[in-house]
């Protein structure tokens, strides 16, 4: 049966990717999800964190502006709440887990991703965007030998019952599970994160749920890659 959108269980939502979004960053990217749109944008700045000992750092912020969604949420203006602070967590961590930091100077790379418009997958969205930012920055600085692989992510669910890649808001506002995982191109995972919204859900709907993301992930990379001409 196919979704309220037309789409098949194991259908991604159309994905655009375009780079050079902004002039000034050293690397940019709009990432549209379907009705999901996000900026993406590398920076870099003299300096890491201390703890890194004049070694580079990649870090991230995430915020959703007003206009995104059909009711005007607030501007974080007294720093990031905690659902950003969770989502730039993430987005980090995601990010550094296939750059080799020991191979950059000295520097901290920040990538900032602004949803423009959300339904369901904002960060999801921002780490696919992100990394292609990223990749630009890299190899705006000179060391896109860093960058040692990619990462991408999108969210999986269980909906009316069935296992289903992608969600909108919808779908995602609905969904008995709720699950975004980010992997690597060659199939490793970098976090999964997975809830159910009632009933406990089983190990088969986890490995469905598993199998179907991590098919789109390959999906989205392949996206990466065609939009940084590496295909």
């Amino acid at each position: 049966m196919a979704r309220a959108d037309g789409r098949a269980d194991d259908e991604l939502r159309e994905v655009h990717l375009e780079t050079e979004a902004q002039r000034h960053p050293a690397g940019s990217a709009l990432v549209v999800f379907g009705g999901t749109r996000v900026l993406c944008a590398a920076s870099v700045e003299e300096g890491a964190p201390r703890f890194r000992a004049r070694r580079g750092w990649v870090t991230a912020e995430y915020a959703m502006l007003p206009g995104a969604t059909d009711s005007r949420a607030r501007r974080e203006r007294n720093g990031p709440g905690g659902r950003s602070k969770e989502i730039e967590r993430l987005i980090g961590r995601s990010l550094r887990s296939v750059v080799d930091l020991d191979a950059l100077p000295d520097v901290t790379i920040t990538v900032d991703c602004d949803v423009l418009e959300a339904d369901g997958g904002t960060r999801t969205a921002a780490i696919t965007g992100g990394w292609v930012a990223l990749a630009r920055a890299l190899d705006h600085l000179g060391h896109g030998a860093a960058l040692t692989g990619q990462v991408a992510a999108v969210s999986v669910g269980v909906v009316d019952d069935r296992p289903v890649l992608d969600l909108p808001y919808e779908e995602d506002s609905r969904a008995e599970v709720d699950m975004n995982v980010v992997a690597t191109a060659d199939g490793r995972l970098v976090e999964v994160q997975g809830t159910a919204e009632g009933a406990p859900f089983d190990r088969a709907a986890h490995d469905a749920m598993l199998d179907l993301a991590l098919a789109g992930c390959a999906e989205l990379c392949e996206r990466q890659r065609a939009v940084l001409g590496r295909a």
